[in-house]
């Protein structure tokens, strides 16, 4: 199975850079072939231009290389920390700019058709705050942002979101076991068969 692996942490000794290296790990260890991004790292440029915005527009040539991987990819694997409930905007913009129309989705006479239908995506996340306040106070935003708004839009329906918290009063020893379950976690996901 070919899967994209994205990492948006500024931070390249970060908690979120530990599970996206765990989970490319875990996914070669499987026989998958495996795209990764560490979008900062790579100094993405998140700036949607208006000349990229319709369909059929002339593209960036770094863009056009990530739309042709998106279309090929049969899995996703996102690692980003939880901002004010939001990925961070390096995130967002290559979703704006990748997952464009003509490459994730179409629209019909009958509405959107997405083109992920058959696919399979994990998104991880980490944030400071408790589980229990996250859910209670803001209702986890980025579940339904990940799960509807973005895969669900685009006709994935596999999907799978784990977050890791709070990383702040994190100890080793927890982060140990977090990597082992982001182990777990992706060989179950991205089993073959």
């Amino acid at each position: 199975m070919k899967v994209l692996v994205l990492v948006a942490n500024p931070n390249p000794g970060s908690f979120c850079h530990a599970i996206a290296q765990t989970a490319k790990e875990q996914l070669q260890s499987q026989g998958h072939q495996v795209t990764f991004h560490d979008l900062y790292a790579e100094r993405f440029d998140p700036l949607l231009p208006v000349g990229e915005i319709p369909k059929d527009a002339p593209l960036d040539p770094v863009i056009q290389h990530h739309c042709q991987e998106v279309g090929q990819a049969e899995g996703f694997v996102v690692v980003h920390p939880n901002w004010w409930s939001m990925p961070p905007a390096i995130l967002k913009g290559w979703i704006d700019r990748v997952f464009r129309q003509g490459v994730a989705y179409t629209f019909t006479k009958d509405g959107v058709q997405g083109f992920f239908q058959g696919r399979r995506a994990v998104v991880f996340t980490t944030s400071n705050t408790p589980r229990d306040i996250e859910l209670s106070v803001f209702g986890d935003p980025l579940e339904n942002l990940w799960k509807t708004c973005i895969f669900g839009f685009c006709g994935l329906e596999n999907f799978y979101r784990r977050n890791f918290e709070p990383i702040i009063e994190s100890t080793l020893q927890q982060r140990q076991a977090w990597l082992q379950e982001v182990r777990q976690i992706v060989r179950e996901r991205f089993a073959s068969g």
